[in-house]
């Protein structure tokens, strides 16, 4: 049997090939692909600007459903049986266990992350990205059962936009009643609106497109700010005036952009907490200025958030089981293509003509 794959061949350019399905070794998992989603990080690929991974197989948000189990295989990471026919979710990077950093105890930082994501998609098993028919769970990658009443169209999120603010959050120790300020209100920012509302903080989104604000109030913020209407000192006195007390306790920076980590430190109380996860791009450098010792005078601690432990993912999968029915986490894709289509959903996703497409193989 042959399966199918985009791969990417040079930057912005997309190949579907079809190669031999793997035999399936003692450990791993050959998954069946039944939807991926479209995350931001595809865009940072698919323009050739990660420093790993230029020739390989896109896509890394998904769900999947069993085809073959290798040999040992019997549960999943939390322990519960497995078979054939069972929907499935992995996280998308390896954790070796072998490296300094998981050595440490930090598996989100493996130092072989990408280590067979990042192979060409010549190299057997082939199936190392999502977008594709198939894809094939290494020996030693996390992955786990999907609880049966979870809805597919709701899974594919959680093995990265999820689980990920589920692990910032948790590291900047937000609590109940806590002000937290989100900046951007894409998939991330609406994810993390609803785990910290579950929380019980009191949630500020910001954004500049309307309907991103419009989304973030049925996922459960408190109040929205249109950047286009508030901007520097403005802003910061509107959050002061929100919070009643000199400032977000706690900002999430899911933005991306390198203005946002400035205004974030403006924005927050003395000793506050700074969580940044959208700003991975190492080659951007400030678009404003920044006098080190606010940092420093203000007290702040700020929390770089790369990838997440791989047992956040079953915490995701345990979220939804809690509050599926109470938010619509359908309104987080827009838009479906088939596996053919992959390059036009890209195209898409760049031009903002779709929020965030799925993809679903033929």
């Amino acid at each position: 049997m042959k399966g199918r794959l985009a791969a990417l061949v040079g930057p912005k350019q997309i190949e579907i090939r079809e190669y031999p399905l793997p035999a399936v070794e003692k450990g791993a998992v050959l998954a069946r692909v039944l939807r991926s989603n479209l995350c931001g990080s595809e865009l940072h690929i698919w323009r050739w600007a990660h420093p790993l991974i230029k020739n390989a197989v896109m896509g890394h948000e998904m769900i999947g459903q069993v085809q073959t189990l290798g040999e040992g295989v019997e549960t999943d990471y939390a322990g519960v049986a497995i078979k054939p026919g069972d929907r499935v979710v992995a996280p998308y990077y390896l954790t070796c266990l072998k490296c300094a950093a998981c050595a440490r105890g930090d598996l989100n930082m493996c130092q072989n992350a990408y280590r067979w994501w990042s192979q060409s998609p010549e190299t057997p098993p082939h199936f190392t990205g999502t977008f594709a028919t198939h894809y094939y769970i290494q020996p030693g990658q996390f992955f786990y059962k999907v609880p049966e009443e979870l809805p597919s169209s709701i899974v594919a999120g959680a093995n990265c936009g999820l689980s990920q603010v589920i692990f910032g959050l948790e590291k900047a120790g937000l609590s109940s009643g806590e002000h937290l300020v989100i900046q951007g209100a894409g998939g991330l920012g609406l994810y993390a609106t609803a785990v910290a509302k579950e929380k019980g903080a009191i949630v500020t989104v910001l954004d500049g497109i309307p309907s991103r604000l419009e989304l973030a109030k049925d996922f459960g913020a408190d109040h929205t700010l249109n950047l286009k209407s508030y901007s520097g000192d403005d802003l910061t006195k509107k959050v002061i005036g929100i919070t009643g007390r000199g400032g977000a306790d706690v900002v999430l920076e899911v933005a991306g952009a390198p203005a946002a980590f400035t205004e974030g430190i403006q924005l927050l109380r003395t000793c506050g907490r700074l969580i940044s996860i959208g700003n991975v791009s190492i080659d951007k450098e400030f678009e404003v200025s920044l006098a080190p010792g606010w940092i420093t005078r203000k007290s702040i601690t700020v929390i770089g958030v790369v990838r997440y432990n791989p047992w956040y993912l079953l915490k995701a999968l345990e979220f939804l089981k809690r509050t599926f029915r109470k938010v619509d986490y359908e309104k987080l894709t827009d838009k479906t293509f088939g596996l053919d289509q992959v390059q036009e959903a890209l195209e898409q996703a760049e031009n903002r003509t779709v929020t965030r497409a799925v993809i679903i193989p033929n």
